[in-house]
């Protein structure tokens, strides 16, 4: 009776040390960045008007030139204002040619166009998709008078994982200017 006793208290030790968990790795974590949803504000100059995100710093570089700046994302958005006179092909073909010339280095590049005729804008957005230099190209027109073009650039070599959440953020602000523009005459 002892021996079977014995045999069963071994056993029952054996049940309770074994019904442990085994130790697992934890998987990689992953950083999870949000940037927060600034207020709009107006960026005026004699030619056009749009609104912009508060949080990025807008800056004059020139008399048709822009700079919008995101320091807490290392990157900005640039653009270039030109006026039409009787060349509004090439400067649509040149600001699509500025866009797939990243195709070499890009995975992929989705055009969206883009039309307002209440207020006389047309144009196209070029999300670039991959390791390329700039991650959103775009212009907008009149079709008669005015041209404005603009690219997203990432003060850093790109990676497009890394920069992923960056550069959505700030296509979505380029969406946010494309559609509050508004041409002056």
């Amino acid at each position: 009776m002892k021996s079977k006793s014995l045999i069963a208290l071994v056993i029952l030790i054996f049940l309770v040390v074994s019904c442990q968990d085994e130790p697992l790795p934890k998987p990689k974590a992953k950083m999870r960045l949000e940037y927060p949803q600034g207020e709009l504000a107006d960026l005026e100059t004699e030619n056009f008007s749009f609104k912009y995100n508060q949080l990025a710093n807008p800056e004059l570089n020139g008399e048709k030139a822009f700079t919008i700046a995101y320091p807490d994302m290392n990157g900005a958005i640039f653009l270039s204002y030109k006026k039409v006179e009787n060349n509004l092909d090439k400067l649509i073909n040149d600001s699509k040619r500025l866009s797939y010339e990243h195709a070499s280095k890009a995975d992929n590049i989705v055009e969206q166009p883009y039309m307002n005729p209440t207020d006389n804008v047309y144009g196209a957005l070029f999300e670039v998709q991959g390791n390329a230099a700039s991650q959103a190209q775009f212009f907008v027109t009149d079709s008669t008078s005015h041209f404005l073009t603009g690219s997203v650039y990432f003060y850093t070599k790109p990676n497009y994982d890394s920069i992923l959440p960056a550069a959505s953020y700030l296509q979505n602000d380029i969406r946010g200017i494309i559609e509050t523009l508004r041409w002056k005459n």
